[in-house]
């Protein structure tokens, strides 16, 4: 049922129709269908597509899928990724295609779209306080005996609110939680000390329509990271569990959750959650990375396990965001027609990576051109020569933070390397 549900689902964002709604698209393909335009193979340099158009490597997101599901299944690791990286359908069921356990949500928002799409295992890495949500929840729940979902609890106010809204929405089945162990003072959510988990355990237990399953995390918030910092807090997150097993506290479940592991950090998690002994029943130790999908070409490219581990293999940047020269105003400054609106700003300006002839369609690297500024719809190129760029020419931009490019586009052309459209990506935001 939920793999129909999933591929129709995949079905309709396929016959939806291209109009405006969607950045770039070419402007002859208004009225055909998703599919159709797909089926056509068109080039994004020739096949009518307008700038700024933001590209995503066919080869590269296929790399990243496989070589997740080989580093997850190397050391013994479930796999849910963070959906909210790409909040897209298609690239949920090439996740759950390479072996991922389920996805993993921030917010009910985000839940509600992948139940949409039949995802049946869902970790909502927060705490859900909302009423209305919680009743929707519980809906989905007494719908779908299938229906997995975990989430984060923190507070004492957060349990009885749960309580209160499943108690009025007459759940019939008891929400599955684990308690988030925070990264430490000044760090994000979460629970500051082990006493006040243990204080969190009792009141679940003190309840009939939350379920305890395990403990849970975000190493990447462990103020001033680095490799002693956070593996020394994910053992506490493994010792928690443990004392809560050896406590009774997860009597008949059939699975204990341990859950952490941003993008970051993932070869510490490995390395600790390689060290959990054995408890009275099976460990789901659980991995959420998101942004390896597309990985980047600034934050996450210096960030990643993956240059501490270089042997375990490297994600590739899959994000190029073409822009068009529309201004040269003089010999040092050029401007591209992409800006805040197009390319992801929050943590690295984009970087010069190729240049397009406007003229003749040969490809160069962009020596001497650097992203300076952007503005709404421009971004500020200084030029070190003054033939670097002429107008008409295509700029390939590199892009840092995945979750911050992926919001900015609905619909995104899958190319190839010699830039053959595959599919388009539609997300959700």
């Amino acid at each position: 049922m939920a793999g129909e549900r999933l591929a129709q689902g995949l079905k309709n964002l396929a016959d939806d129709k291209v109009d405006h709604r969607f950045k770039a698209l070419p402007p002859d393909a208004d009225g055909r269908t998703v599919g159709d335009l797909a089926a056509e193979r068109r080039n994004l340099f020739t096949g009518g597509f307008t700038t700024p158009v933001l590209a995503l490597s066919a080869e590269s997101v296929e790399h990243n899928l496989a070589l997740m599901e080989t580093y997850a299944t190397r050391h013994g690791l479930a796999f849910a990724p963070h959906g909210k990286t790409c909040m897209a359908p298609q690239l949920f069921a090439r996740q759950l295609e390479y072996g991922a356990w389920g996805i993993t949500a921030a917010v009910p928002h985000q839940a509600r779209v992948y139940r949409d799409y039949g995802i049946q295992r869902i970790f909502l890495a927060n705490e859900v306080v909302d009423a209305a949500a919680l009743r929707w929840l519980a809906g989905e729940l007494d719908a779908d005996p299938d229906f997995r979902f975990i989430c984060y609890v923190d507070s004492l106010r957060g349990i009885e609110l749960m309580d209160t809204a499943l108690r009025a929405a007459e759940a019939s089945r008891p929400v599955d939680v684990v308690i988030e162990l925070g990264a430490g003072e000044g760090a994000r959510t979460g629970v500051r000390s082990e006493a006040e988990c243990l204080e969190l355990a009792d009141a679940i237990a003190g309840v009939d329509t939350l379920r305890l399953v395990g403990v849970a995390g975000y190493e990447g918030e462990v103020p001033q990271a680095d490799h002693d910092r956070v593996t020394a807090w994910l053992r506490r997150l493994v010792r928690l569990a443990v004392e809560f097993d050896t406590s009774g506290r997860f009597a008949d479940l059939d699975e204990i959750v341990v859950s952490a592991g941003g993008s970051a950090w993932f070869d510490a998690v490995s390395e600790v959650f390689a060290e959990i002994p054995e408890l009275s029943a099976p460990v789901l130790k659980l991995l959420r990375s998101g942004a390896y999908v597309s990985h980047d070409d600034g934050h996450y490219r210096r960030l990643t396990p993956f240059n501490r581990v270089p042997e375990e293999g490297a994600l590739q940047p899959a994000f190029r965001l073409w822009a068009q020269v529309v201004s040269r105003p003089t010999p040092e400054q050029a401007f591209v027609n992409a800006g805040k609106r197009d390319a992801a700003y929050d943590l690295d300006l984009p970087r010069a990576q190729v240049v397009r002839s406007g003229r003749d369609g040969t490809l160069r690297p962009a020596a001497g051109v650097t992203v300076t500024k952007l503005s709404d719809q421009h971004a500020w190129l200084d030029t070190e020569h003054a033939g670097d760029l002429e107008v008409g020419d295509w700029v390939g931009l590199g892009l840092s933070h995945p979750c911050t490019s992926f919001d900015k586009w609905q619909l995104i052309p899958l190319v190839e390397e010699d830039g053959t459209v595959v599919d388009f990506i539609r997300t959700f935001f």
